[in-house]
């Protein structure tokens, strides 16, 4: 069974994505109902939603939207990550009231299409330190380049839990692994981290990849981080450019059938549980 930690909810009669305007092909309601339909057919038991760069001023509303989802009769949401912005004051505002939101389980921040030095900032860096001792988390999604800016923010907050989305976003279409790869690494020797092998199909020449484009990617981010600090994510409907939902979940099964039973169960769902105390 599958523990989705990246799912994201577009609901835009109650929020509003600025950023969609710029994206004609996710452009359009992504709902919770609709997902849950197909997660029940491909054995998907638990999901957190993965924030969605609403519009900064509704940022506290995404998270109730995500409260009224979890209570629904049988819903599969068992919590949420937060957007933030770490690089404003207000930012200790917000952590206050995060801790008091039994929905939010940590944070993120937009970096991979951000300035390459939004976290460098004594501010950002500090922020992001905030998080020591709560027990909340928080998510890097950056490119390859932005690798050593994640390194930096990791060795300033070495008492933050930090997860790298989508095995840190290599760029699988244009052959990149030799520009990746040593960043992984030296990611990976930070045992504050964990990462996600996540909707990483997006990432690839959508019309043509084949499970060999996909494999070292996957074998290195494994290799590097262990069993014990790999969880997964469908980052849905981000992965619909790749495939879909379905095409991923195969994907993934193809991918780690060699694994043993154990390690295989880890990632799936066991070390998310345990990442997160659910």
């Amino acid at each position: 069974m599958l523990f989705d930690t990246h799912l994201h909810l577009v609901y835009p009669d109650r929020l509003r994505y600025p950023w969609l305007d710029d994206a004609p092909a996710l452009n359009r309601p992504s709902l919770m109902s609709d997902y849950a339909r197909a997660a029940h057919r491909l054995g998907i038991t638990d999901v957190l939603h993965m924030e969605v760069d609403v519009a900064p001023a509704q940022i506290r509303e995404e998270t109730a939207l995500v409260s009224d989802l979890m209570a629904e009769r049988g819903s599969l949401l068992r919590g949420a990550i937060s957007s933030c912005r770490p690089e404003e004051d207000g930012f200790a505002d917000l952590l206050d009231w995060a801790q008091d939101q039994p929905a939010i389980k940590g944070f993120r921040r937009i970096l991979h299409e951000m300035p390459d030095d939004l976290s460098t900032t004594p501010t950002f860096r500090d922020n992001v330190k905030r998080l020591s001792g709560t027990g909340l988390t928080f998510d890097l999604c950056v490119y390859p380049r932005q690798h050593g800016h994640a390194v930096a923010l990791i060795d300033h907050c070495p008492d933050v839990q930090f997860v790298l989305d989508h095995c840190g976003v290599p760029d699988i279409a244009a052959g990149g692994f030799d520009a990746w790869a040593p960043g992984i690494t030296e990611i990976a020797k930070r045992s504050n981290v964990v990462a996600k092998i996540s909707g990483i199909v997006a990432y690839t020449d959508r019309d043509a990849w084949t499970l060999d484009d996909l494999r070292p990617y996957v074998a290195h981010v494994a290799r590097q981080f262990g069993h014990d600090r790999l969880i997964w994510g469908s980052d849905s409907p981000v992965c619909n450019l790749g495939g879909g939902l379905e095409t991923w979940v195969g994907a993934t099964h193809a991918l780690t059938v060699d694994w043993l039973p154990g390690d295989r169960a880890a990632l799936y769902a066991g070390n998310a549980k345990r990442l997160w105390s659910l």
